[in-house]
């Protein structure tokens, strides 16, 4: 029996989305729906296009296109200051005939200049010389510009908030665990900063990405260029075009931009979010550990039927997330680099969901920054863990050893606190019957596992 029988036809909205980037996390991703919807592909084509018409004007060599009058410019300039839904979906009507997503916003240009006769005599001039590729790799090449603003703002929200934990925490000693067994302390703020030194790393590298663009026909050699006007620069040409946009020239090129730039760019925020998925699961098991503790929000409910829970949601959901982002972004990179001799038509569905990676992406930094707003630092239960911990002193004491000579320390270590309970008499007791100088013993008698921290603090504060 078919149940949902009634709603083959439901309006798309957040609640029928399939995808839960348009749907349940709308609110979280609405700052990239202009960029790498098809409502944005549709307006940055246009721009591309009017951009193009408008160099071609300005080309003195260009006699059938005159410089245009300021009437013309404003014109023009319109077309791309006032595009709206409703000429995307001129756009998408015409396509229904055309069967051609580019060639659909070439007529709905020459439509919209139809009535300036200035613009009209020239409207051939749209797409001059131009394949498809070239109006495409341009407009994905804006996207992941414009894209990576906004995700670089969403990232450094993150690395901001993790640095406040750090420097806040930079004196508070904690408990270390390697291979989840008791180790030698460190601070709270020193395990946060660890994470900031890598994630700034990986912004940077993720910045420094070079978007690249081609504009140089059918197979990259500006074939139709030349059977037009063979006395132009326009290995020149095209370059300052492509530059005005912000973008970087790509000269070798089949009719496709090789999209090598596309996998770094992905790459890139892969490891910047494998990096975020290692802090969510240590978060999460601090939380566990109650290293930290959840502000409770009036309302929410952590568990369906267990009311005492407070469940650390928000990094689960950040994790998850970023797993789909990384999964996302992983085959962009692996597969848009391929592509068969001069060209071919798979990449282009692909390049459809660049915006998919960088959603998930967005979803999980706010997530992130929702879980840490809500952290609350359990002194009582680290101090707790440290004080019961003495065993970590085991280290200290088997080095100072070794500086005095003293045969076999780590194994005289190891038979007094492997497997055994110990607490601060039993090392102080063993310290005092060691024949060393008695400035190292009284030294060694002031550690405790809360002050044998290191560099831990002072390396903090470095950030």
């Amino acid at each position: 029996m078919n149940f949902f029988v009634n709603y083959t036809f439901m309006e798309l909205n957040e609640l029928s989305a399939i995808s839960p980037i348009d749907g349940r996390y709308r609110s979280k991703t609405s700052q990239l729906d202009t960029i790498f919807s098809e409502f944005g592909l549709i307006k940055y084509r246009t721009i591309i296009e009017v951009e193009w018409l408008k160099a071609m004007s300005q080309n003195a060599d260009i006699a059938e296109v005159p410089k245009f009058s300021k009437s013309a410019v404003s014109h023009l300039n319109d077309l791309i200051k006032d595009f709206s839904v409703e000429n995307a979906q001129r756009v998408k009507e015409i396509e229904k005939t055309t069967n051609h997503d580019v060639k659909a916003v070439e007529y709905f240009l020459k439509e919209s200049v139809g009535s300036n006769s200035e613009l009209s005599v020239v409207s051939e001039f749209l797409h001059f010389a131009c394949t498809s590729e070239d109006i495409n790799n341009l407009s994905h090449a804006m996207m992941l510009r414009d894209g990576r603003e906004i995700l670089l703002s969403q990232m450094q929200m993150v690395i901001d908030l993790i640095i406040n934990i750090a420097t806040e925490n930079a004196d508070v000693s904690m408990l270390s665990r390697t291979h989840g067994q008791t180790a030698s302390p460190t601070t709270l703020g020193k395990e946060m900063a660890n994470v900031v030194d890598r994630l700034r790393r990986q912004i940077e590298l993720f910045k420094s990405v070079d978007i690249r663009a081609k504009f140089n026909g059918a197979v990259g050699n500006f074939n139709a260029h030349l059977s037009a006007y063979p006395d132009l620069d326009w290995e020149n040409i095209s370059r300052n075009f492509i530059e005005s946009f912000g973008i970087t020239y790509s000269p070798f090129t089949t009719q496709i931009e090789p999209h090598d730039y596309i996998a770094e760019y992905f790459h890139a925020i892969s490891r910047f979010n494998t990096i975020l998925i290692d802090f969510s699961r240590d978060i999460w098991s601090y939380i566990s550990n109650a290293y930290f503790k959840q502000k409770t929000v009036e309302g929410e409910v952590g568990s369906s039927t267990m009311p005492h829970k407070v469940n650390p949601i928000d990094f689960e959901n950040a994790e998850g997330n970023l797993g789909l982002s990384i999964a996302i972004g992983s085959h962009l990179a692996e597969k848009l680099p391929i592509s068969r001799w001069q060209r071919d038509l798979s990449d282009s569905t692909v390049l459809r969901n660049l915006g998919l990676s960088c959603a998930y992406s967005m979803i999980a930094y706010s997530s992130l920054q929702r879980g840490i707003g809500k952290l609350e630092v359990n002194n009582e239960k680290i101090n707790q863990d440290l004080n019961n911990a003495w065993e970590v002193l085991a280290e200290p004491i088997q080095t100072v050893m070794r500086r005095y000579g003293i045969e076999n320390p780590y194994e005289k270590l190891k038979e007094l606190t492997r497997g055994n309970e110990i607490n601060q008499e039993i090392i102080k007791e063993f310290i005092e019957n060691l024949e060393i100088p008695n400035d190292a013993k009284e030294k060694l008698k002031k550690l405790t596992p809360s002050n044998y921290v290191g560099l831990a603090s002072k390396l903090t504060k470095s950030l």
